[in-house]
C-alpha cells in the first residue's frame, strides 16, 4: 500500500486548493473498443477480446486512460477519487485514470490517451529497436499479454511471458508458452530485464516488478505513475 500512499500524497499536491471546487470533477467511463483503439492491423489485442476494458477518466480538457478487468461509471470532486480505499482493481482504475487525466491537465505528463489504428504496430516494430539499443541481447520478462509486441520481440530475444489471463495461461502464442502467475519468481530469476504492462498499477501487482531486475512499463496505464515514482515507461505512440 505504500506506493498508493506515495500517490495519494503527490495527486493531493498537484490539486492542491481546487479538490473541493465545482469544476473539479472527474467523470470516468467505459471506452468501447473502437473508442479505445480503433482499427488496428490485427484482431488479437485483449481490449478487441473483451478481455480487459479501456476506461476514460476526464478532468476538465484533459483525458486520462486506463486498462482494467472490472469497469464501471463515476462522476465526483478530485476529494472522492484521492478518498478512495483502492481496495479493488475498479476503485484503482478510478485513482490511476483520474491521476493521469489530473497530471495531464497541468502540464506534468503527456500521452495519457491509448494509440490507435497502426500505431500499436508502430509501436511494437518500435520496441525492438529500444530493447537492442538499452540492454543488447537480454532475456526478456514479459507481463502481461501484448500480442504485437510479444510477436516482434521474440523473433529477436529470449522471452518468457507471465499472464493473469487464464484463457491464455498454458496456451502458446507465438510459439513460447503462456506462464501463470505462479511462474513469477523463477521467470524473474531468469530473465534479464522486465517489460511489464502499466496497467500491473491498477491490479495491485506492481510492487513484484520494482526494484529487482531493469523494468520498463508500457503503456498509457502507468503514465502518472511512472512520473510520480521516476519509473521507466514505453509509450511512444500514446497521445
Amino acid at each position: 500500500m505504500e506506493l498508493y500512499s506515495v500517490l495519494k500524497d503527490e495527486f493531493k499536491k498537484v490539486a492542491g486548493r481546487i479538490m473541493d471546487e465545482h469544476i473539479a470533477i472527474v467523470s470516468a467511463r467505459t471506452l468501447k473498443a473502437k473508442e479505445a483503439i480503433g482499427t488496428p492491423e490485427r484482431d488479437d489485442f485483449p481490449l478487441l477480446k473483451g478481455k480487459e476494458v479501456m476506461i476514460e477518466a476526464i478532468f476538465r480538457d484533459a483525458k486520462g486512460h486506463t486498462f482494467t478487468d472490472m469497469p464501471g461509471q463515476f462522476e465526483g470532486t478530485l476529494r472522492d477519487i484521492i478518498e478512495l480505499p483502492l481496495k479493488n482493481n475498479f476503485q484503482r482504475a478510478l485513482f490511476i485514470a483520474s491521476l493521469n487525466a489530473v497530471m495531464r491537465f497541468f502540464g506534468f505528463i503527456e500521452g495519457t490517451v491509448h494509440c490507435k489504428d497502426k500505431e500499436p504496430s508502430f509501436c511494437a516494430r518500435r520496441l525492438v529497436e529500444t530493447v537492442r539499443e538499452r540492454f543488447g541481447s537480454p532475456r526478456i520478462a514479459f507481463i502481461g499479454f501484448q500480442p504485437a509486441m510479444i510477436e516482434q520481440l521474440s523473433g529477436h530475444f529470449p522471452i518468457r511471458i507471465i499472464d493473469l489471463d487464464e484463457d491464455n495461461i498454458g496456451k502458446k502464442k507465438f510459439n513460447l508458452l503462456v506462464e501463470g502467475p505462479d511462474a513469477t519468481d523463477e521467470v524473474l530469476s531468469w530473465c534479464d530485464i522486465i517489460l511489464a504492462t502499466g496497467s500491473t498499477c491498477v491490479n495491485g501487482t506492481i510492487t513484484k516488478f520494482i526494484g529487482t531486475k531493469p523494468v520498463i512499463f508500457y503503456g498509457v496505464s502507468i503514465a502518472g505513475v511512472a512520473k510520480v515514482c521516476r519509473f521507466e515507461r514505453y509509450c511512444p505512440y500514446g497521445h
